[in-house]
């Protein structure tokens, strides 16, 4: 199961392995109290693409389409498959405000449909 959490929430054990799913670390967050167990910050879209997606709902399905083919070539969805596979839970954290639009939403959309 992947469950969505936005990283700025309090921990959880019901989170199984936590995984940050950002290019950046978050605002606020010590590493020390982030409760992650990996940052897989590969795994996020490219900085070109995050800064021109900008969370603008209106570029939500040409970004979906622009991240996807990015995960298409990137290695780091075979690390993300392998945990998935030796996880019973795992949560995708995420620091957007958005919780419909956001890099995470679409990772997990991807990771059940094409991995």
């Amino acid at each position: 199961m992947i469950k969505l959490k936005r990283i700025y929430l309090p921990y959880s054990q019901d989170d199984g392995f936590r995984i940050l799913v950002e290019r950046l670390w978050p605002r606020g967050i010590k590493k020390s109290e982030a409760h992650i167990d990996l940052w897989l910050s590969d795994i996020a879209p490219s900085n070109d693409l995050r800064k021109w997606f900008n969370h603008e709902d209106s570029k939500w399905d040409e970004f979906n389409k622009k991240y996807y083919e990015e995960l298409s070539k990137n290695n780091a969805t075979e690390t993300l498959k392998d945990i998935i596979r030796d996880h019973d839970v795992v949560t995708f954290l995420y620091s957007s405000r958005n919780e419909m639009h956001n890099n995470a939403v679409s990772l997990k959309y991807y990771v059940e449909k094409y991995l």
